[in-house]
């Protein structure tokens, strides 16, 4: 996948969250991130990608952007949240250990190099700084039509989105030295296309959650930048200690001059 159409596809993914399912998708993220991230504390954070969803606003930090590879859209108040513009999410242009809280809404599935773009988070953030990424689950009704669409060319969303499962999101964070948390599921209905029949399966929001947890066709999680502190396991050489000398008897003698 090319650069071209890596963009293309994310910002189809934006035009998406305009449709009733998008809606419902982006409604539950939301609310979800809202009370996340009112409990973590800090100077500086930055949401990657995807301004449709307002993934920092329940953020107390004052210190508050959107990093994008496009300009702000109509009705973005960049007083609120500023637009740091860059040219691709694999190269982030922020100092080494400056980010308390990065945000990344489905933005490594639709990324060229989603290992490179999980680098260059784990670069900026500082030592216990978190990361909220949020992804569709392969394992759900949702992947199971998303994967239908393509044999028979009738996607249910843009089609160069590669959804990568929670296991396989847990195994590439822990390899950057994340502490990882559980993960949230959410969005249980059908992947129905009409709100009418998405808000006729609404009570599945509390059933899924109790009786299926894992297949919710979108799920969150979040993780800890951890540093290992440094141990002495041993000198770095030995000194041998030298040999005490044979102990010789000390003796006070009086030369005296004899006198003829």
């Amino acid at each position: 996948m090319d650069d071209s159409s890596s963009e293309k596809s994310i910002i189809s993914l934006g035009a998406w969250l305009q449709s009733p399912a998008g809606n419902y998708v982006r409604d539950w993220e939301q609310a979800r991130l809202e009370e996340l991230t009112a409990d973590i504390f800090g100077f500086n954070a930055t949401q990657i990608g995807l301004p449709q969803i307002e993934t920092l606003r329940g953020s107390r930090m004052p210190h508050t952007w959107l990093t994008d590879t496009n300009l702000p859209a109509d009705g973005h108040d960049n007083e609120k949240r500023p637009l740091v513009v860059i040219q691709e999410f694999e190269e982030l242009p922020f100092e080494t250990a400056s980010i308390d809280l990065v945000l990344l809404p489905h933005v490594l599935e639709f990324a060229e190099e989603p290992h490179q773009v999980l680098r260059e988070v784990e670069r900026v953030l500082i030592p216990e700084g978190q990361v909220i990424i949020c992804g569709f689950n392969p394992w759900s009704l949702w992947g199971a039509r998303q994967a239908l669409g393509r044999m028979i060319d009738a996607h249910f969303l843009p089609e160069e989105g590669e959804f990568i499962g929670l296991p396989r999101m847990r195994d590439w964070l822990k390899l950057l030295n994340m502490e990882v948390g559980n993960g949230i599921f959410g969005c249980y209905a059908p992947p129905f296309e009409s709100e009418q029949w998405l808000k006729r399966c609404a009570f599945m929001e509390s059933a899924g959650a109790n009786g299926w947890p894992v297949f919710g066709a979108v799920y969150i999680v979040q993780a800890i930048k951890r540093i290992k502190a440094m141990r002495l396991i041993g000198p770095a050489w030995k000194t041998k200690k030298a040999p005490a000398a044979a102990g010789v008897p000390a003796t006070n003698k009086i030369h005296r001059q004899r006198v003829r």
